[in-house]
């Protein structure tokens, strides 16, 4: 018995909202496609007028202008825009006449036509100065096209006059249909209200009490209360979304867990994806540099050279730490500047913010170089005479925000777009950005900023003619501060 109630609920139920779903849509369909007719006519006839209004200075004035000026040997036939105008003029009125119909197309007609008596007197103009006339016959046959100019422009005007009565009264007509689709869905959605409302009032009755438990226990169970479970429900179409819930309870803390776990993976997975792309290159031009200072005689700058090269790979590896104090990361990154501006003495200068204030401020290590690599090769590099890479820290309460700026050939709008949507796009993994070339130094440290300190936006970039500058922002964190299962460096 309980078994044959239940499935007259469910054919009940499907009976109901089938019958209001063909009510209420049947009304709609029609409706939407009926306006989206008369709707696309609307936009055709303001994108017509649009284009008509368009040409209508260049008619009025510019041609005439430009043939004013040939005449006045400002400059040759050849080097105005008559021509062009005058094509894309005629470009213009051959796409209307293909789109319009009726008192509209008879006066584009005549406007074609009388383009071409337009092109002609330009025609005459350029011959005239090409043969030597005089110039009063070439200034009157200007004051032709100028008058030519304005009946065409005259014409159009009166197209978009018609275009504009064509589409009051497809306004019109759209705002009848509105109307009666209106009245019509109303109409309709009063008889479905009345036909299902004694079917819902049963179906409501029967399957109440075990909706609102099955929402009580979900509730409790999404508040952390994982022992909660659904009991045994009495309607059948319930009773299979209980036993859901139950197996989700079961599964859920032990998923949280893993979850965590993966994400801790994940994290150092890729910091040390990140240690690992030092560069052979540049270690093996460092040591090129080295041994060719060293045959020079030249045993000072030997000895700096390898002092940076031995602090730049000291930091780098930091003895497997995660954390490593400010100072610190400031070192390296000079280390790292210094290299280079032995490779790179006539085209680039740096400069790094000292930063006293900060010694027992701790943050996330390698941060700073990938930016500074990608500012040098993808900015001072490919800019003539080189230029300057500028590494500051500001501080405000509790924040701090790191910039990288230099003064080199800098984005087109086209290429920092695509660098901030690869930056913001969570799927882009790192062997594609790598594959990418200049992004993947970026991309890493993007990814390492959020998913260590838990933010939603990493790097921010802003780079036009002038140079480029990514910023980052990250809180400040002591030594004490840093969790437990996180290795800090002693900061030596």
């Amino acid at each position: 018995m309980r078994g044959r109630e239940l499935r007259s609920i469910a054919a009940q139920i499907r009976r109901s909202v089938g019958s209001i779903a063909l009510l209420l849509a049947l009304p709609v369909v029609i409706g939407l496609l009926i306006m989206m007719i008369y709707s696309s006519r609307y936009q055709a006839m303001i994108r017509r007028m649009d284009a008509a209004a368009e040409r209508k200075p260049t008619l009025e004035t510019k041609l005439a202008e430009d043939l004013f000026s040939v005449a006045a040997g400002r400059f040759s036939f050849e080097e105005s825009s008559v021509s062009s105008m005058i094509e894309e003029t005629d470009r213009t009125l051959d796409a209307l006449l293909a789109e319009t119909e009726g008192n509209g197309h008879l006066q584009l007609t005549v406007a074609r036509r009388t383009m071409d008596t337009l092109e002609r007197y330009a025609l005459e103009v350029r011959d005239g100065m090409a043969s030597g006339k005089a110039i009063d016959e070439v200034e009157r046959i200007v004051d032709e096209v100028r008058d030519v100019g304005r009946l065409v422009a005259d014409m159009l005007d009166a197209f978009i006059t018609e275009e504009i009565e064509n589409a009051t009264e497809t306004s019109r007509k759209l705002r009848a249909i509105m109307l009666t689709a209106a009245g019509a869905e109303i109409l309709l959605l009063i008889i479905a209200l009345l036909r299902t409302r004694r079917e819902t009032r049963q179906l409501t009755e029967s399957i109440h009490a075990s909706i609102y438990f099955l929402e009580e226990t979900v509730r409790r169970i999404a508040g952390g209360d994982f022992q909660d479970r659904v009991k045994k429900m009495n309607v059948m179409e319930l009773r299979e979304l209980g036993e859901h819930i139950n197996q989700m309870a079961d599964r859920l803390e032990t998923q949280i867990g893993q979850i965590r776990r993966n994400q801790e993976h994940l994290t150092k997975a890729e910091l040390r994806t990140l240690q690992a792309q030092i560069n052979p290159h540049f270690l093996y031009n460092t040591l090129d540099t080295i041994v060719w200072q060293a045959e020079s005689g030249r045993s000072d700058d030997v000895v700096q050279l390898t002092r940076s090269l031995s602090d730049f790979f000291r930091i780098s590896l930091s003895s497997g730490a995660d954390w490593i104090p400010v100072e610190q990361e400031m070192k390296h990154v000079t280390a790292y500047l210094r290299i280079q501006k032995t490779r790179y003495r006539d085209i680039l200068d740096y400069e790094v913010q000292p930063v006293p204030e900060l010694k027992d401020v701790y943050m996330l290590k390698l941060l700073l170089q990938p930016l500074v690599e990608n500012a040098l090769y993808h900015g001072i590099k490919m800019k003539r005479g080189g230029g300057k890479i500028t590494v500051r820290v500001k501080q405000q309460n509790r924040m701090m925000t790191f910039t990288v700026a230099d003064n080199g050939r800098g984005m087109t709008p086209e290429q920092l777009a695509e660098v901030r949507a690869m930056l913001a796009d969570d799927t882009t993994a790192l062997q594609s950005a790598a594959e990418a070339g200049g992004g993947f130094g970026m991309r890493n440290v993007d990814l390492r900023i959020r998913l260590y300190y838990r933010k939603q936006r990493g790097l921010i970039i802003q780079s036009d003619q002038n140079g480029t500058e990514v910023s980052f922002t990250i809180p400040i964190r002591t030594r004490e501060e840093i969790n437990e299962d996180e290795s800090i460096s002693g900061g030596r």
